[in-house]
């Protein structure tokens, strides 16, 4: 919309009201920071949401794969050669077998439930720019060393170096009954993969030692699986899942975290919409503070229109005037929010000293820190949503303004 210098003169004039207006000004100062608490508010807690899911998929998946391929009662026995045909299958990237088993842990005095969990070195490996205290250069077969997250080390008051008790209650049978198998690994290094149940509750080890461990012989539980495209997982793996059919049951991501993931779904669309409500309330303010600027200057509208202005600019002026209010809140809106996702973890430690209150207890909100991932095309759609509604807000007062009828105004003046 291109302005003449005469409308942009009549907007600067609207903009800055004479002492009359100051209550106008005011409404559309309020308005200006209301759409600038909206869009904020959306892009904080958008991103966050984003964030939360985008962290717990890297870091779930990232430890259990997008697919696992479980055999029923716990034990896949031929598992070798299942194991081959889901490698040669197309569309997977990688393929181990793994062996996860809940069991219970003592040191000191000090006792806690774990998941024993057997890898390959490969997988092993891949821990290593987690690990934060020790190394992993002696975790290896018949070593008797494995490595603890760091949630479970401060349970337990271990470091690296000491030794602790892994107890198996179905141990070997005796005349005297079952004796639970207790074995002892020296902590070799502490890892940390940012979700607080996998920091607390899991202790990785070789393959042969959780298979001597649990007497297991030489069969797994399960195999994870890594493919190119996670969202099409349960495709991918369609054929395995036909050839095994009552031998192994095959879950994907989607499945083993589909409350969690579902739940996360729902809450990012509800608050949205709550949070665009903001910016609708906000639009409200710019079409009153618009109405209340038109019935102020009804009297110079009326001798513009005699002196030559047209309708059409007097509705380009006010509505202008209008989507400019919008515009600017628009823009402090999204600058601050970004400066608050920037500096997120400060204002929560800040909030956290203020009210002497936990306001991200990792035991309750899984990950050890807020995240928070920005999306261009939802800070995109915000922003043009908050425009959409600032430009329909100025529409009924322009069209008010434009409709002006200088005679009928100016009869009795």
């Amino acid at each position: 919309m291109i302005l003449t210098p005469f409308e942009k003169t009549l907007i600067r004039r609207y903009m800055l009201p004479g002492r009359s207006e100051a209550f106008i000004a005011m409404v559309a100062g309020i308005s200006l920071v209301a759409v600038m608490l909206g869009v904020m508010a959306l892009v904080v807690v958008m991103s966050v949401m984003n964030g939360f899911r985008a962290e717990l998929f890297d870091k779930i998946v990232g430890l259990n794969g997008h697919a696992i391929v479980q055999g029923y009662g716990g034990r896949l026995d031929n598992w070798q050669q299942v194991l081959e045909d889901i490698r040669k299958t197309p569309g997977v990237k990688r393929a181990s077998p793994l062996i996860e088993q809940p069991l219970m842990v003592t040191f000191n005095g000090r006792a806690d439930l774990i998941f024993a969990r057997g890898n390959t070195a490969e997988d092993i490996a891949r821990l290593k720019d987690k690990v934060v205290a020790g190394s992993l250069a002696n975790v290896r077969p018949d070593a008797g060393e494995v490595v603890i997250g760091n949630e479970l080390a401060n349970n337990l008051g271990a470091r690296v170096g000491d030794t602790i008790t892994i107890i198996n209650p179905q141990g070997q049978s005796t005349p005297f009954g079952t004796v639970p198998r207790q074995i002892g690994y020296r902590v070799a290094a502490i890892f940390t993969i940012g979700v607080y149940e996998y920091d607390q509750r899991f202790v990785v080890m070789p393959i042969p030692d959780a298979q001597t461990l649990l007497l297991s012989g030489d069969t797994i539980g399960m195999i994870e699986v890594q493919v190119e495209n996670p969202d099409r997982a349960m495709e991918t793996m369609a054929g395995i899942e036909e050839r095994y059919a009552g031998q192994a049951l095959i879950k994907d991501w989607k499945s083993i975290n589909s409350g969690l993931f579902q739940t996360l779904e729902v809450e990012r669309v509800v608050m949205f919409i709550i949070l665009s409500l903001i910016v609708l309330v906000a639009v409200f303010n710019i079409l009153s503070s618009l109405i209340m600027l038109v019935r102020a200057k009804t009297r110079d509208i009326a001798i513009l229109r005699t002196m030559g202005a047209t309708r059409q600019s007097i509705l380009k002026v006010f509505v202008t005037l209008g989507f400019s209010i919008g515009a600017a809140g628009t823009l402090l809106g999204l600058g601050l929010g970004f400066v608050l996702l920037y500096f997120r973890q400060g204002f929560v430690h800040l909030i956290e000293r203020i009210t002497g209150q936990s306001m991200w207890d990792p035991t309750i909100r899984i990950l050890t820190e807020l995240p928070s991932r920005s999306e261009p095309f939802e800070v995109a759609m915000i922003a043009v949503m908050a425009l959409l509604f600032s430009f329909l807000a100025t529409l009924y007062p322009a069209y008010r303004a434009a409709a002006t009828d200088p005679v009928q105004v100016l009869r009795y003046e």
